[in-house]
């Protein structure tokens, strides 16, 4: 949970810090504007992965489509987030998520919940990488489940190298698809 109040008071001073005036007409109101983003930016700060698995898990039993040959997977899934290094927007975020399903099969916008609520804590894309597999793991109740994810950091094209085209890809594979990668064509 998000201390607003406390997010006002510092966003003033940070204004201020930066050679800003906090009182100006075209910044009275950021304090506030910013606490309430942080809210809903950051609402998955203190959430454990199994804290979101219990929140959003909805699984269907059904023994036609969950046996162990086939694959559920779904691509191009929008999310962004915060580096926890610079606190900079890691954005045009797209994440792809397989998984052998094991008896459960996981609605489907509950696998997009579950990357959106991961995503909602300062990250670093690897370990987001991994949280978005475990949560979909523990879900699923299986331990097949792949991961990618590829996406933008601010604090490489705005700071430091500057570089406007790099794009970072991480990948979590498990079970099967370590073991066979012909599994993961799916999430190309």
């Amino acid at each position: 949970m998000v201390d607003e109040k406390a997010v006002r008071e510092h966003i003033r001073g940070l204004l201020r810090a930066i050679g800003d005036d906090p009182d100006r007409p075209g910044l009275v109101e950021t304090p506030d504007r910013v606490a309430r983003m942080f809210s809903e930016v950051f609402a998955g700060t203190g959430v454990s992965n199994s804290e979101i698995v219990q929140t959003i898990n909805k699984t269907f039993d059904n023994d036609e489509t969950t046996d162990s040959d086939k694959v559920i997977a779904m691509k191009d899934i929008d999310i962004f987030s915060y580096c926890e290094h610079h606190m900079a927007l890691m954005y045009d975020m797209k994440v792809n998520v397989a998984y052998i399903p094991r008896g459960k099969v996981i609605g489907l916008s509950k696998i997009v919940r579950a990357c959106e609520m991961a995503a909602k804590r300062l990250q670093l894309q690897e370990r987001l990488t991994k949280d978005i597999a475990d949560i979909i793991s523990e879900m699923a109740q299986s331990p097949d489940v792949a991961v990618t994810i590829e996406g933008c950091h601010s604090c490489v094209r705005a700071r430091g190298i500057k570089n406007h085209n790099a794009r970072t890809f991480t990948a979590e594979l498990r079970g099967r698809f370590k073991e066979d990668r012909s599994l993961c064509d799916l999430l190309k």
